[in-house]
């Protein structure tokens, strides 16, 4: 579904991303990751088209789509949901999820609403709360229900468990699965990495902006280095 191919990607004058390549197949879950400052979520808005290339090639879905604005790239079917959430606090969480879906124009806006607030009881029952006023644990939820109301077929996660409480980390991990299980392609971005490749496929690390190990998710947890440097073994 999705192939980076030796991306780079800068700062002004300083360069983040080294010649990354790597691939994510439709219905996987893959995870990435890596230290802080690795270049994780500038691997993440690159993808969505936040953070522009400086060269390589991203390709969805057979097309390149490098040269595509975000929003476009909304429109084909790639959602991120951002590290640190990034809600409008003041709005409820039902317009909330309704910005959400500001690209799409067809007619069942309000089936996939009710589609998320079944994902999200919780969120549900707070559909008229401001999005400020939630708990940590039911802004990702927001989050990530806001990511899904443009119906993507491929979901990026920055974080997801950031300043989650672990049983929430948890129930945040098995949303990840359940979408999984709905049809859904998932690329990981997670600090927590022993959780992220007990539920991904496969896995890819990430240093100093440059893939240095990559395979299914058992694989990578086995690796000796892996173990000592991200999952405190």
């Amino acid at each position: 579904m999705l192939s980076i191919e030796n991306v780079t990607s800068a700062y002004g004058r300083i360069e983040v991303l080294h010649g990354v390549t790597l691939h994510v197949a439709a219905g996987e879950i893959v995870t990435l990751i890596g230290a802080n400052g690795a270049g994780k979520t500038t691997l993440l808005r690159a993808i969505s088209g936040v953070q522009p290339i400086t060269g390589g090639a991203i390709v969805f879905e057979g097309e390149r789509i490098e040269n595509r604005r975000a929003h476009e790239r909304v429109a084909i079917g790639i959602s991120q949901v951002p590290e640190g959430r990034q809600l409008f606090a003041p709005l409820s969480v039902k317009d909330n999820l309704r910005l959400g879906a500001w690209s799409r124009r067809d007619a069942d806006v309000a089936v996939t609403l009710d589609r998320v607030g079944a994902l999200f009881p919780m969120l549900q029952e707070a559909w008229e709360t401001p999005a400020g006023a939630l708990s940590g644990g039911q802004q990702q939820m927001l989050a990530i229900g806001r990511a899904l109301m443009a119906k993507p077929r491929l979901l990026l996660l920055d974080e997801p468990s950031m300043g989650l409480a672990p049983i929430l980390v948890d129930q945040i991990l098995n949303v990840v699965l359940d979408l999984k299980r709905r049809g859904l392609t998932l690329l990981l971005v997670e600090q927590n990495a022993s959780a992220a490749l007990a539920i991904a496929d496969r896995g890819y690390v990430l240093e100093t902006g440059t893939i240095t190990a990559s395979g299914a998710a058992a694989e990578i947890q086995g690796d000796k280095r892996v173990r000592e440097a991200y999952l405190g073994v």
